[in-house]
């Protein structure tokens, strides 16, 4: 007899070892397991092959029942007494010398073949076998991750900082999907009469780093998928990741968590389970005040936080603007005219704030929307326009990742609803679309009507408050556009102010 050890293939794939003491079957399932993706490992020994068993993992082994020194069967019975799981398909060439098929059953063999000159029998017991393995994988890591859930629960609900029970979160969630990079953005850490609510954030990875740092790593794309996860209380999938929504017992978003990796398919439930268990801990030590930490440092963190948060959507706002030199200074203009109005209102302080920052950040969500649409010079087709209604809701969802933000969204997602229901996103009409919104679509208005685009001159000032007043009560609240009006009596100092805080 031969002894030859023909070496496992590199390609990727899962593990098969072929065990028969015949070298030319060995060399023929060699070339047909390889080209199938399969990494093949062959051996004529089969004594060698129950080492090679014990020394490394292996998806499925193919074995010939009658060979020397020992029959096949005897190798089973040696690899069973170590390895329970190890799906195996017996070969024979000699069909009335195969063993009982009480042996079969008694040792956990799968499935017996006969040799044949062609493979075809025993390509679909490989197939069928991989399937049932890839079952099997899926259901071990199932049992295995909530094994791992049940041990790691006890841990995030005990007395300890702030800092380490985030860290276990993410430490803990990380290896359900075989990942090495994750953050979590939670809210409500303190809250008092005079706050709102906070955020702060914990990286693990490449994600611990300063807040500066971090803020860097956040891609629009990653922003809005943060926000939308805070805001439909939905898994948001990911290239190269899953976010998902930390929501409490009362059903309030708390934040997000990240696990950054290319394959989440088979464990996303567990993720869902385990961010349910950790949102579920986090409220309930902070609703009982359990969470060892100084609150001069905690508002240090989140100040930092906000003023980064802040700069970075800046710099995606200016990054719209930059795009198309028509509209440069729109945003700041927009701004403008919303407290203006507001001031008319007699609205708060704090109000007049969500206007002035709605304003800034009211077009953000274009910065996803493609050049040529936004700088075409005639009118719009019915793709390029659904693409351009995405922006209200785009910008919505960015402002949404961090709670800073969270009155402010729906300004920014409604500043294109109309009073009679024709706008977008959601269709709202009347006083469903709220009301500093209905202030941001009017100013927004006014200042596109007064400046030069693409596809149009402006429009003089008498055209453009004729506009406004047209579009009273459909596309405009009547109330706002009467009071506009009224201001614009001392346009020229009015506009001349709006220019300024953009120069």
């Amino acid at each position: 007899m031969r002894k030859r050890n023909i070496a496992a293939s590199s390609s990727s794939g899962y593990k098969i070892m072929v065990v028969d003491d015949e070298i030319g079957i060995i060399d023929s399932l060699s070339v047909v397991l390889r080209r199938m993706g399969y990494n093949f490992t062959g051996i004529v020994n089969p004594l060698e092959a129950i080492e090679k068993v014990r020394e490394e993992h292996y998806d499925l082994l193919i074995l010939d029942y009658l060979m020397n020194p020992i029959h096949g069967d005897k190798v089973v019975e040696k690899i069973r007494e170590f390895n329970r799981d190890l799906y195996i398909l017996l070969l024979t060439g000699h069909k009335d010398l195969a063993p009982p098929l009480e042996t079969i059953r008694a040792l956990d063999i799968q499935g017996y073949c006969e040799k044949s000159d062609r493979f075809d029998q025993l390509l679909l017991l490989v197939e069928s076998g991989i399937k049932s393995i890839s079952q099997l994988n899926t259901i071990k890591k199932f049992k295995d991750g909530l094994n791992s859930i049940l041990q790691a629960v006890p841990k995030i609900y005990q007395l300890q900082p702030v800092g380490n029970i985030l860290e276990e979160i993410l430490t803990e969630i990380m290896p359900l999907v075989n990942s090495d990079n994750a953050f979590i953005l939670v809210d409500n850490i303190t809250k008092t009469a005079n706050e709102g609510d906070k955020s702060i954030f914990k990286g693990i990875g490449r994600y611990r780093t300063e807040i500066g740092d971090f803020m860097e790593m956040l891609s629009p794309n990653l922003m809005e998928g943060i926000g939308y996860a805070r805001t439909t209380k939905e898994v948001v999938r990911l290239d190269n990741g899953v976010i998902l929504p930390l929501v409490n017992e009362y059903l309030q978003s708390m934040g997000v968590i990240f696990v950054e990796s290319s394959d989440t398919e088979e464990g996303i439930k567990l993720l869902e389970i385990y961010a349910n268990q950790a949102a579920s801990s986090l409220n309930n030590a902070f609703l009982h005040s359990l969470v060892n930490i100084k609150n001069e440092e905690l508002n240090i963190t989140y100040n930092e936080l906000k003023i980064r948060y802040m700069d970075t959507i800046e710099a995606l706002r200016l990054a719209v603007d930059a795009k198309d030199m028509y509209t440069r200074g729109h945003s700041d203009r927009v701004a403008h005219y919303a407290v203006k109005i507001g001031e008319t209102l007699g609205l708060s302080p704090q109000e007049l704030e969500m206007l002035r920052v709605g304003g800034i950040f009211h077009d953000v969500g274009k910065i996803g929307t493609a050049d040529d649409i936004l700088l075409k010079t005639d009118k719009l087709n019915e793709k390029e326009f659904e693409e351009i209604k995405k922006h209200p809701l785009k910008g919505a969802h960015i402002l949404s990742a961090v709670s800073m933000f969270k009155e402010v969204a729906p300004i920014v997602k409604s500043h294109h609803e109309r009073i009679d229901g024709e706008g977008y996103p959601e269709g709202l009409k009347g006083n469903e679309i709220p009301l500093l919104a209905r202030i941001i679509a009017v100013a927004d208005a006014f200042d596109a009507m007064l400046s030069d685009r693409l596809y149009r001159p402006k429009l003089n000032l008498e055209e453009t408050k004729r506009q406004l007043l047209e579009g009273a009560g459909t596309q405009f609240d009547a109330f706002i556009v009467d009071r506009f009006i009224s201001l614009l009596e001392n346009c020229d100092q009015f506009v001349h102010e709006a220019a300024a805080t953009y120069e």
